[in-house]
């Protein structure tokens, strides 16, 4: 139980650095996503359910929803996913060039 913790620990921490290393908000969401999905575990391992189910509810659930409908409504989630289209073009254009 000791290593189970510590390795989600760890990765609550890897995620708090990765969240503010991001400079994509559409990721940056989704790890945010993720961080309070690995604390509700945690909450749960340390007994307390409570506290679990209202953070993959409210951290996890309602926030990034949220999130995603004030991107969308920016029109930021369609920019980021046209650009990461082209970026991924581009690599394959590259590897196609490459494998010639």
């Amino acid at each position: 139980m000791d290593g189970l913790m510590l390795a989600l620990v760890i990765l609550l921490v890897i995620c708090a650095v990765a969240v503010s290393a991001t400079r994509k908000l559409l990721p940056a969401i989704i790890i945010f996503m993720s961080y309070s999905l690995i604390m509700s575990i945690v909450w749960l391992l340390l007994e307390a359910p409570d506290l679990a189910i209202t953070e993959a509810a409210v951290g996890a659930g309602i926030t990034s929803v949220l999130f995603f409908i004030t991107l969308k409504r920016l029109g930021i989630m369609k920019q980021e996913l046209e650009e990461d289209e082209e970026e991924a073009e581009e690599y394959f254009e590259k590897k196609e060039g490459s494998d010639e």
